[in-house]
């Protein structure tokens, strides 16, 4: 098993980051890689479609509105992994309310390519969203 984790302060407070990204549904809202989500099975999976076209199918499997974070899992992709689990949370910063930190982190076993390739290819998306999340903030 591989795993990544990236994150970023971002320009706004935790519970203003929260109102953006928390809805599972939301990553059309600042992810400008992802123009399209659809939520399904009573709003416990997303259909997302990609700048490409292509199909990401993803399960919640746990939020926590209180702590602000979700996890979710990947059901159908074009990426050579399995058992992927990822997590978006915000963090408040102690003493500057103005500010968050946001984590996106993910775990998963490559299949059939290096763990170095995978681990590469989750860190830039990772990056890259929350790049262009403190895009959208700023």
């Amino acid at each position: 098993m591989a795993s990544t984790s990236v994150s970023r302060i971002v320009p706004a407070s935790p519970e203003h980051v929260w109102r953006l990204i928390g809805g599972f549904d939301s990553l059309p809202d600042w992810l400008p890689f992802i123009p399209s989500s659809t939520l399904e099975d009573g709003g416990r999976m997303r259909r997302l479609s990609d700048a490409e076209g292509q199909t990401i199918v993803e399960r919640l499997i746990s939020f926590d509105e209180e702590q602000r974070f979700y996890s979710y899992s990947i059901v159908e992709a074009p990426f050579p992994v399995t058992d992927y689990l990822s997590t978006l949370r915000v963090y408040a910063v102690t003493g500057d309310d103005a500010v968050s930190e946001v984590q996106w982190s993910g775990r998963f076993t490559p299949r059939d390519v290096p763990d170095a390739d995978v681990v590469a290819l989750f860190t830039g998306i990772y990056s890259d969203g929350l790049e262009a999340l403190r895009k959208a903030l700023g």
